[in-house]
C-alpha cells in the first residue's frame, strides 16, 4: 500500500473521463483505427470514404465515452480509483509489470490495489450496449467480446504511453540540464 496515494475526487473523476475521452491519446487512437478501418472497409455498411472514416470515428468515440462514463460511475460506487499510476523508479521489468497490473487492477480507496472489476463491466457493458448502434455486419456477440480484447489492448497501450512518454520526453528535451 502506498502511504502518500490520494483517492480520486469526484472532480477527478470528471477530468478523467474528459481527458481519456478527447485527450490526445484518444484522439490519435480513434483517428488510426478510423483510418485502418477505412482502409480495410471495415464494416464495409461504412464504406471506404470520408464519410465511412467519419462514421467509424464517430462510432469509436461514442463507445469510449460510454466505456468512460460507466467505469469512473461504477468505480466511484465501489470506491475504484481509474487512473494510472506511474512506476518512479526501477527496472524495465518493474515498469513493464506495472504496465500489464494497471490493465488489470485499479487502486482502492485505501491506496492497493485489486481487480478493476468497474473497468470489466465497463468495457463489456459498452461494447454489447453498442452493438445498439453499430453496422449489422458487427453487431453481434462475437464482435462485441473482439471490441472487449481490443478494449483491454488499448488500456495497456495507453498505459505504456503514460508510462515511458515523461522518461522520453525528459531524455529529449531536458538531457542538456
Amino acid at each position: 500500500m502506498d502511504e502518500s496515494y490520494e483517492p480520486v475526487t469526484p472532480g477527478g473523476r470528471m477530468k478523467w473521463i474528459a481527458v481519456e475521452t478527447i485527450g490526445y491519446p484518444s484522439l490519435v487512437g480513434g483517428l488510426f483505427s478510423a483510418a485502418i478501418g477505412t482502409g480495410l472497409n471495415h464494416p464495409k455498411e461504412d464504406g471506404p470514404h470520408w464519410g465511412g472514416f467519419a462514421e467509424r470515428y464517430g462510432i469509436r468515440l461514442t463507445g469510449v465515452a460510454t466505456s468512460n462514463v460507466m467505469e469512473a460511475g461504477i468505480g466511484a460506487i465501489w470506491g475504484e480509483d481509474p487512473r494510472y499510476f506511474r512506476e518512479t523508479s526501477g527496472s524495465l521489468g518493474r515498469h513493464a509489470r506495472n504496465i500489464v497490473m494497471q490493465t488489470f487492477e485499479a487502486r482502492r480507496r485505501n491506496g492497493s490495489f485489486a481487480p478493476a472489476y468497474a473497468r470489466y463491466i465497463a468495457y463489456t457493458g459498452s461494447n454489447f450496449l453498442s452493438n445498439t448502434w453499430r453496422a449489422d455486419s458487427e453487431a453481434d456477440t462475437s464482435h462485441a467480446l473482439l471490441r472487449v480484447g481490443e478494449g483491454f489492448g488499448a488500456k495497456m497501450i495507453s498505459n505504456t504511453w503514460a508510462e515511458f512518454w515523461p522518461l522520453i520526453h525528459e531524455h529529449l528535451f531536458h538531457s542538456g540540464k
